[in-house]
Order: C-alpha cells, then structure tokens, then sequence
C-alpha cells in the first residue's frame, strides 16, 4: 500500500455536504446524519431529485438545502468536515435521456466537489457504482476487477463518468493529499425510489399495485444482487469513518434472478398481475454480485435486512405514496 492509499485516522465529523442530496440515496444519507446530529448543507438542482424527499427535514436548523448545479462553481461557506458527492442521474432512464449531463457532473462536478473538500480539509467520499464492472466477465466482482465496459454503448454515459470519477478521485488523493474514499454502490432499493425511474423493483410494485404485467426483461434468468436502503447507507456512512480509501464494494451479496424479484412482488403486493416478457436493454448485465470481503474485514460490515423484510418495507411506503398522489388527483376529477 502507498502512502497515498494508507488509512487516515478517523475524524469527527460536525458538518457535512451531500450532493444529489435529494435524491433516493442522498436523501436517506442527509436523514441518518441528522439522526446522528450532524449538521447537513444538501446540494442538488432537483433535475432527478425530489422535494418530497427532504420535506421532513426542512426546518431542522441542522439542516441546509442549496438548490444549485454541480456543474457550476459551488460554494459552501463555513466549515466542512465530509463531502458525500452523490449528484447524478443514476437509473438508465434518466442517463439515457440526460447524456451529456451524466457526463458533466461525473466529470465537472466531481472536479467541484473535489475541490470543495480540498479547500475545506474535508474527508470526500465518491458515490461510484457497480457500473464499472460493466457485463462482468468475473464473478462476483472483487474490486481489483477492472471490468467489461463498452464505452461506446447507450450506457457508456454513465459507466465511463463513474470510471474518469474514480481516476479523478485518485488524482486529487495522490497529488492534493485530499482524504477520499471510493464506494462502489451496488443494486440499492426502499422508500423513496421513483416509481417510474425505470429500475426493476420500483417498475414491478408499481405494476403489481396498478394491477398491470409485470415487464420482465428477457427470460428474467439475469441475476441483480439487491441490497436494502438502510443497509447500504450505514455501509457508506462506516467507510466515511473509516480513513479507507477504498474502492469498497457495498451491497448485498445474496443474488436473485430478476424473475424470481418479480415474482416475489407479486406475492408481496398481492398482485393478480401477468408478468410480460419483453426484449432486454442493451448491455443489460447477465450477473450482477459484489464480493463484499474487504467491507467485513475493514468495517465489519455485513447487510442485516433480509431481502422479504426489505422488500415489504419498500411495498407499504410505495402503496402509501400511490394512494397519497392519486388522491388529489380524484378530488380534482371529482
């Protein structure tokens, strides 16, 4: 291990910025830090993010929202402790449709938020993803695999922003000292995801509840690794205290097939619906499972949500927020 790589010794932390911080992760990261009595200056401009994400933190005097672009020069004034840089389209429906964007805050703004925490002697942890393994040729995916990415493809957009991310990560640790860390986000779901950003589980509870096919890509034998939202965000939050620099792989090692996701979600919303099976996206991964070694043996961290208990947290919040939309909707109609 260099000295670039070496642990730092953990720091408290009084004061963070998360970027992207309304959005699902982020804003599940801004509600845990609170809850831990960290002050929290959230920083997103909305474009895949939601309001509704961190209404029940607006008020909190330990709580900032900046509605601003991390595209655009960012300032922070006061002292920062932790820099989590989330901002950016993250599901295929939104980088799709969002390109250059996605290309612009994996470049521009992580170089922003880099900077942020270099000037404010911050400690900057990287959202990156499981992308970068691309259509793994290895199984399940240890961190020393450098992937099988098709830069050129619809999702190189996103696969190639997380990747020049890392490097520029790297970059500011090895030639700015700046104490950062890489986690490498895998198959991530709860409360608070969008029922039409185009992921498997949101798409499949919202078309059991509205008693719709359930639209299964393939033949559904493609596997995902699925990791409950609490799991992951106390996995990240272990990693920001750590000092490691990572990468670190953080999600659930437990493997399903997306068929048996889907039915699964049939018999967790009680849904009478079909399922549907409709051609697979391109370079839609086969295999999808991080080897999660080197979380337990540095932070000790292991998922603790099971994936049924996961799964029926996440269809209540999604049956409560269907029904809360639709009702205005009714009224007005009525």
């Amino acid at each position: 291990m260099s000295t670039t790589d070496a642990p730092i010794p953990a720091r408290t932390v009084r004061r963070a910025v998360v970027t992207g911080g309304a959005g699902f992760l982020g804003s599940h990261l801004c509600t845990e830090l609170r809850r831990r009595e960290v002050e929290v200056v959230c920083l997103d401009n909305f474009l895949t993010g939601s309001a509704a994400n961190i209404e029940h933190l607006v008020g909190d005097p330990g709580f900032r929202l900046v509605q601003c672009d991390m595209t655009d020069y960012v300032h922070v004034p006061g002292d920062v402790d932790l820099v989590l840089h989330f901002a950016s389209p993250a599901s295929p429906i939104d980088y799709l449709k969002l390109p250059i964007h996605t290309l612009k805050v994996g470049s521009i703004g992580t170089n922003h938020a880099l900077g942020l925490a270099k000037d404010k002697g911050a400690r900057f942890v990287l959202a990156s993803t499981s992308e970068v393994y691309g259509d793994p040729q290895v199984h399940p995916q240890p961190e020393s695999y450098w992937g099988h990415v098709n830069p050129v493809g619809p999702r190189g957009v996103y696969d190639e922003a997380k990747r020049y991310a890392e490097a520029l990560t790297v970059a500011y640790r090895a030639e700015h000292g700046v104490d950062t860390a890489i986690v490498r986000i895998f198959n991530t779901f709860g409360p608070r995801m969008r029922p039409f950003d185009g992921r498997a589980i949101p798409t499949f509870i919202r078309q059991a509840l509205a008693g719709e096919p359930l639209t299964v890509a393939g033949d559904g034998s493609q596997t995902r690794s699925v990791c409950y939202v609490s799991d992951l965000v106390r996995g990240i939050l272990a990693l920001a205290d750590s000092g490691h620099s990572g990468p670190m792989n953080i999600g659930n090692p437990h493997e399903l097939s997306v068929l048996r996701i889907a039915e699964d979600v049939l018999a967790a919303t009680g849904s009478a619906s079909s399922l549907e099976f409709v051609g697979r996206p391109v370079d839609d991964p086969q295999v999808r499972r991080p080897d999660t070694t080197l979380a337990a043996e540095v932070l000790g961290w292991a998922p603790e949500v099971a994936w049924e208990e996961g799964l029926r947290r996440t269809v209540e919040w999604f049956r409560t927020a269907l029904e809360a939309s639709a009702a205005p909707a009714a009224h007005r109609a009525g």
